[in-house]
C-alpha cells in the first residue's frame, strides 16, 4: 500500500472519532484522581494524632475505688491516636478491663474531646476467699478495698455463684426475721449447704429442703439457749430432728 493511501485512511479514522467522548472521558479522569488524592490527604490529616489529638477525656459516674491514675494507665497508647482514628470500641474495652469497672460507655464530642462514663462493680459479697459477687451473682476479681471486709462470705462451684447468692438472699431474710444473721453460705462440689450465723453456730443443712431445715432450727434454738453449754454447730441433714454439737465438748446430743 502507498504511503499516500496510508495517510488517507489515518485521516479518515481520526475524522470518526468522538473528540467530545474522549475530552469528557479525560476530564472525568481529571476529577476522579483529584478527589482521590484529596481524600488521601484527608486521611492523613483525620489519623494524625499532632493535627487532631484528643485534648480532654471527661468521665462521668460514682466512682469508689476506680482511680484517675489507673484510668489514665490503661488509656496511655490509645491517647497517642487522632480524635478520628481512636477506636472507642477499644477505649470502652480498655475501661472495662480496670478490675472494678463493671461497665464503660464512650463517644466522642467535637472537637477534641472523649465522654466517658463508668459504672462500677457493686460488691454484695465474698466468693471462694479471693473474689468477689456483685449485685446480679456475677464473679469479678478485684483488689480488697476497705469497707468491704464485713461482707458476707459464700463459696461454691463457680457455675453456681447467681444460685448461692440467691439461697443466701432467701436464708437471711428468714433468719434476719428471726434475729438471726448469716455471715458464711457454701456449697460444697456435692450441692451440700452449710451456713454459719453471727455468732458462729455452723448449720449443717444436707442437699435438700434447707429452707424448711433453717425454720427447724429457728424454732428448736429457744430450747438450746437454756442448755448451759453454748452451741457450735447443728447438723440438721435428718428428716426429722437434729444433732447438736456443743462447744468444748466432743458429745453430741440427739
Amino acid at each position: 500500500m502507498a504511503l499516500k493511501d496510508r495517510l488517507h485512511k489515518g485521516r479518515a479514522r481520526l475524522a470518526g472519532v468522538n473528540w467530545y467522548l474522549c475530552s469528557g472521558i479525560g476530564f472525568l479522569l481529571l476529577v476522579l484522581a483529584a478527589f482521590g488524592m484529596a481524600a488521601w490527604k484527608l486521611g492523613l490529616v483525620l489519623n494524625d494524632a499532632e493535627a487532631l489529638p484528643i485534648e480532654a477525656v471527661a468521665i462521668k459516674g460514682e466512682r469508689q475505688y476506680t482511680t484517675d491514675a489507673e484510668i489514665r494507665g490503661a488509656l496511655q497508647d490509645l491517647m497517642q491516636r487522632s480524635f478520628f482514628s481512636a477506636d472507642v470500641a477499644e477505649v470502652q474495652q480498655a475501661l472495662e478491663a480496670l478490675p472494678w469497672v463493671y461497665r464503660a460507655s464512650v463517644r466522642r464530642e467535637w472537637p477534641a474531646k472523649l465522654k466517658v462514663y463508668l459504672q462500677e462493680q457493686v460488691a454484695v459479697a465474698h466468693w471462694n476467699q479471693d473474689e468477689w459477687l456483685n449485685e446480679h451473682g456475677e464473679v469479678f476479681l478485684a483488689p480488697p478495698q476497705p469497707g468491704l471486709e464485713n461482707l458476707p462470705w459464700l463459696a461454691g462451684p463457680e457455675p453456681m455463684a447467681q444460685e448461692v447468692l440467691t439461697s443466701f438472699r432467701q436464708m437471711d431474710e428468714l433468719l434476719r426475721i428471726n434475729s438471726f444473721k448469716l455471715n458464711r453460705l457454701s456449697l460444697s462440689p456435692r450441692h451440700a449447704w452449710e451456713a454459719t450465723l453471727g455468732n458462729g453456730i455452723m448449720l449443717e443443712l444436707g442437699r435438700e429442703d434447707k429452707m424448711a431445715r433453717i425454720q427447724r432450727f429457728i424454732n428448736v434454738y429457744p430450747e438450746l439457749v437454756k442448755q448451759e453449754k453454748s452451741v457450735a454447730r447443728v447438723d440438721l441433714r435428718y428428716d426429722t430432728g437434729l444433732a447438736v454439737g456443743w462447744e468444748d465438748a466432743q458429745e453430741e446430743s440427739r
